[in-house]
């Protein structure tokens, strides 16, 4: 009995020391209420830059990636130096797993270089109306359907006119009287002619032939396409109605999309080269006109661009690229394009303040070339930019509560993490 009461006495007092053991354990790895200090800097905790949700009261090593814990010092800095009040500061260590890239701000000559989208139009200038001149009978047309090539010279349309066919039989009446009655009344009868709507060539052929021309036509007067047709066999149709809109396409346009920002380098005059499928080489431009009109969806600015097109090779409705190239030589501030950050209200970087200290920085962007985006205000020459990262360092910033956060107005602020609550003990 004796022997059964001393082993249940041993075992009580074991379990009470593990009991003990085990608070005491689980003590090591919460919270304080008050924080250590370090020399003249107050420590708030410890913690793994892996794990930066877990948090320790004493310095050691790591329970997760047996590394050495980092303390976190009241005033947001990492590395003990005191930097950075406003932003976050990451260890090297942490900053090199993350895969933090910085650049330069360089101030350098940009190029002024801009590409951009655009299809190929008619030039507007080049078409042609051809209209009826008098009324007639349509007796045949010479082109079927839109956009069905002409030649210079080719039969549009053959009609009968009657109005015509009466002057040109009064002329041939005059013509068969005796000479001498024929000097005032000839001229009088060619005039009529051409009052009744005959073009001076068709009226040279009667005088020429001396013969009746009752069916005339109607030639294209240019190389082109067709792009309207209005008339049909057997249609009758009467003075001012239009027959045909032909385009030249010796000459067309190409209307490029240039986003609003970059539009400032643009100017009329300017040499643009453009490339398309169609053409084997890379063609010359101007540009014609910069129209005063905006894509809302796309925040881009048409830009209007006459380009010669002797073989034809062009056609409207093509896609074309476009590369306009600047004269200016003034040197801007540029970061490469990918430090910048779009809020959808602000434009932000985030800067390298130096001692492993990174703030996020409000400033204005102006054209981009080639990977960089000029910076009009808001950085200066020779500080360095995230560029790659920066999403990472806003969510340490948010994990530490920290006032500077990318989402968050530069007029506002949050409260700064003074104290931290209690964390569940490390494993």
């Amino acid at each position: 009995m004796k022997a059964r009461l001393t082993i249940t006495a041993t075992c009580l007092v074991l379990i009470g020391v593990a009991g003990y053991s085990g608070y005491r354990l689980g003590a090591s790895h919460t919270m304080p209420a008050t924080s250590a200090t370090q020399g003249d800097r107050n420590i708030l905790y410890w913690h793994d830059p892996m794990v930066p949700g877990q948090r320790f009261d004493k310095p050691g090593k790591s329970p997760f990636m047996d590394m050495p814990l980092v303390p976190v010092y009241a005033d947001g800095d990492d590395a003990g130096n005191g930097v950075n009040k406003g932003g976050v500061s990451i260890d090297s260590r942490v900053a090199q797993n993350l895969g933090i890239r910085t650049a330069e701000v360089k101030s350098a000559h940009m190029g002024a270089v801009v590409e951009a989208p655009g299809n190929v139009a008619i030039d507007e200038r080049s078409i042609r109306v051809i209209q009826a001149r008098t009324t007639a009978f349509v007796q045949h047309v010479g082109v079927r359907a839109t956009l069905d090539p002409v030649r210079q010279g080719q039969t549009l349309v053959t009609f009968y006119a009657p109005d015509w066919v009466a002057a040109q039989e009064e002329y041939l009446a005059v013509m068969r009287l005796p000479a001498s009655l024929q000097n005032d009344l000839a001229s009088a009868a060619k005039a009529r002619m051409l009052q009744s709507g005959m073009t001076q060539g068709q009226a040279d052929a009667v005088t020429r032939t001396g013969k009746l021309q009752s069916a005339q036509s109607i030639a294209s007067p240019l190389d082109g396409l067709v792009t309207e047709i209005a008339v049909r066999e057997g249609m009758t149709i009467s003075p001012g109605m239009t027959l045909f809109h032909l385009a030249d396409l010796a000459q067309v346009w190409v209307i490029a999309e240039v986003p609003e920002a970059q539009a400032r380098s643009i100017a009329p005059g300017q040499t643009v080269t453009v490339s398309a499928t169609a053409a084997p080489d890379p063609v010359q431009g101007k540009v014609d006109a910069i129209l005063p009109d905006v894509d809302p969806a796309t925040r881009t600015i048409k830009v209007r661009i006459v380009l010669p097109n002797k073989q034809r090779r062009l056609v409207p409705g093509m896609f074309a690229s476009v590369r306009f190239e600047s004269g200016d030589r003034q040197d801007v501030l540029q970061i490469p394009t990918e430090a910048v950050i779009r809020t959808g209200q602000r434009t932000l970087v985030m800067v390298d303040a130096g001692q492993r200290g990174y703030a996020s920085t409000e400033i204005r962007t102006g054209r981009e070339v080639d990977g960089m985006t000029e910076v009009t205000a808001g950085l200066r020459a020779g500080q360095r930019v995230v560029t790659s990262g920066q999403f990472l360092i806003d969510s340490e910033a948010s994990l530490r509560g920290t006032s500077e956060r990318l989402e968050t107005p530069v007029a506002a602020s949050a409260p700064s993490a003074t104290s931290a609550p209690s964390a569940p003990s490390a494993p």
